[in-house]
């Protein structure tokens, strides 16, 4: 009688302790976060401008226009005091104890270049954490470079400049700042468009900050998207991981942007179709081959540049790549002065011909979400 009696009271009061110890547990592991943000920006004399989650609000308008969103959270228009308008990114659940945010505001709260997007602000307050950015009125590049009814049209001297200008910026992160700054995902969505059509480079949120004179980094981690990630972050037998990861995922980037479509057809029956850059390196010689519609002799010359370049970045060995630099130089040559590069492969010790057949399972793709951008 007595050990049924024990049952219901081991309930009664078990469970409400259990509940309890879970939500303190709860409380302790995510004020660990806040606090972990917290202690970052008080130890470190940032410029952008702090901000309170009311103020935030009410640039927002209570969050009535929203401009896009994806796995960080949300992001909407807002306006300041002054009347400029800005992109507020509401981040959603922190990752690795706060440091997707302290990376964002680490890296781009110190950077002012005309071709990196500017960070105006930010808000942490408690589980509120909010990022203040310069509003970028003709948004991400892959709604331009992807339109899927062509109603958005750029021109090849257009785009040309674009890709300029975010190679500008990517060698000013890896070599005009007193850092070292490795962005680690680069791709379309991450290139924003300002009302003249100038392109700045977004989203820090997987960026890492290291010493000028470090060539090779260590990583725990693979960083990046799928689609664009150079292949030393899955292969460590082909070279240690540096700048030239960027390199290579700006070269994926240019290649998309000088064919204006993805890297990536899986309906293609063979391999020289299924991946573009293989199909493109077996032309490259021969401009009539290209598919390219409504375009000049000269608009043709622009594209075989980026092409060549792409290919250059896209080098299975880090060592092969140029510098962002050098690509820069590369870019604003003469197409004249570039030698074709050595043909591209997706893996070590691997060359796929061009007949030959392969598993689209086994291909690098990308998941090309539809948002604002991904700041």
């Amino acid at each position: 009688m007595v050990i049924m009696l024990l049952w219901p009271c081991k309930l009664l009061f078990g469970v409400p302790l259990f509940i309890t110890l879970f939500i303190r547990k709860w409380r302790k592991r995510h004020m660990s976060i806040y606090e972990s943000i917290e202690n970052y920006l008080e130890q470190n004399n940032l410029m952008p401008i702090r901000y309170s989650y009311k103020e935030i609000k009410k640039m927002t308008g209570g969050f009535k226009e929203k401009l896009g969103e994806g796995g960080y959270g949300y992001v909407f228009k807002g306006k300041l005091c002054s009347g400029s308008c800005v992109a507020i990114k509401m981040l959603g659940k922190s990752k690795g104890n706060g440091q997707d945010f302290i990376s964002e505001v680490a890296t781009a709260g110190r950077i002012h270049h005309q071709n990196v997007v500017q960070l105006i602000g930010f808000c942490v307050q408690g589980s509120k954490r909010a990022l203040v950015y310069e509003f970028m009125p003709n948004g991400s590049l892959d709604k331009l470079i992807f339109s899927k009814d062509g109603s958005i049209h750029l021109s090849y001297d257009k785009i040309y400049n674009i890709s300029i200008g975010v190679a500008r910026g990517i060698a000013y992160l890896h070599h005009g700042c007193e850092m070292q700054i490795l962005h680690f995902d680069i791709k379309p969505h991450n290139i924003l468009l300002d009302e003249n059509f100038t392109p700045k480079v977004s989203d820090f949120g997987l960026a890492k900050l290291y010493p000028i004179d470090n060539s090779i980094v260590t990583m725990t981690t693979t960083r990046g998207t799928i689609g664009y990630m150079a292949p030393e972050l899955f292969y460590n037998n082909i070279g240690g991981i540096s700048h030239k990861a960027d390199v290579y995922s700006y070269g994926m980037l240019l290649m998309e942007m000088a064919s204006k479509r993805k890297n990536l057809n899986p309906h293609a029956e063979r391999s020289s179709q299924l991946f573009f850059p293989f199909w493109i390196y077996n032309h490259i010689g021969d401009e009539e081959d290209i598919e390219m519609e409504d375009v000049t002799e000269e608009e043709k010359k622009i594209a075989k540049k980026m092409i060549i370049v792409a290919l250059w970045c896209i080098q299975l060995k880090p060592n092969d790549r140029p510098s962002m630099n050098k690509v820069v130089e590369m870019l604003e040559g003469d197409i004249e002065n570039l030698e074709i590069p050595p043909k591209p492969s997706l893996y070590p010790g691997e060359m796929i011909t061009k007949d030959e057949k392969i598993n689209t399972n086994e291909i690098i793709s990308s998941d090309f979400s539809s948002s604002y951008c991904s700041m």
